[in-house]
């Protein structure tokens, strides 16, 4: 038997690729994109709709909208598939504990240039956006970009997965090991704005916002092992160090570019 023959009978499939932990979260975000709802749809084969993204403290921390399948923008985000480097620095995927789904079943034949159903997924994003904010103990959270502001309108009826078992928050929900992840996300981030220069207001925005998050982490822990109250989150004014969060102010990263774009 030829050696190279004998090598790929050897190969390990690429589903067995990852670490057990790794697919074991991926089976759980499976699970979660094939449940059904009470008139036994499958929520994310819904071809618009909005989603959340929560970690092991239950804080909200990105929300995004489709029109191309939820299942297809979701799975995109949590297995690092997204083509944006930036955006896989923004959003640690080992952060997300739990998943919330909005499908809007009425636009699920309507063509994705359609006006009207563009204008009602807008209205939808950014009321899922201002509900994350107010539900935030920072009042802010990790969207690069802020949706375009839209008028509020009554969000449809959600869907919310968890995505880690016990053991896997026990471990990686351990303040200890957050804190060192979180770390690593805003050294990854603040490279990002570094060897880039020109980058988006939002990315900045996000940098401050993840080391407000990281600081309270931190002191949170502090008073633990020193056998204190926690201090409260409102210790940190996110909104004073960080600005408007409901509306964008500067470019935004595709802005950039065509800026950048025309000065070639």
């Amino acid at each position: 038997m030829p050696d190279s023959f004998a090598s790929r009978q050897r190969r390990v499939p690429l589903r067995d690729h990852p670490a057990p932990i790794v697919r074991q979260f991926r089976d759980r975000l499976d699970a979660a994109l094939s449940a059904t709802d009470a008139s036994d749809r499958v929520i994310a084969n819904a071809k618009w709709g909005v989603y959340a993204f929560y970690d092991y403290d239950g804080e909200p921390i990105y929300v995004g909208q489709t029109n191309e399948q939820l299942r297809v923008r979701v799975r995109r985000h949590l297995t690092n598939q997204r083509t944006d480097a930036v955006a896989m620095r923004i959003l640690d995927v080992f952060e997300v504990a739990e998943l919330e789904l909005w499908p809007l079943w009425d636009l699920q034949n309507a063509q994705s240039h359609d006006r009207e159903a563009k204008r009602r997924l807008d209205e939808c994003e950014y009321s899922a956006y201002l509900r994350a904010i107010e539900q935030s103990r920072f009042h802010a959270i990790l969207n690069e970009k802020i949706p375009p502001v839209s008028r509020v309108s009554e969000l449809p009826v959600s869907h919310r997965f968890p995505l880690v078992s016990d053991a896997v928050r026990d471990e990686r929900g351990h303040p200890d090991t957050r804190i060192a992840r979180r770390s690593e996300t805003i050294s990854r981030l603040a490279a990002v704005a570094h060897e880039r220069g020109e980058v988006s207001d939002g990315l900045r925005r996000v940098l401050v916002i993840q080391a407000v998050r990281l600081a309270y982490l931190a002191a949170v822990r502090l008073a633990e092992v020193e056998g204190r109250e926690p201090p409260p989150p409102s210790v940190i004014s996110t909104p004073a160090l960080v600005g408007d969060v409901l509306h964008e102010t500067g470019p935004t990263e595709e802005q950039l570019e065509l800026e950048l774009g025309a000065g070639d």
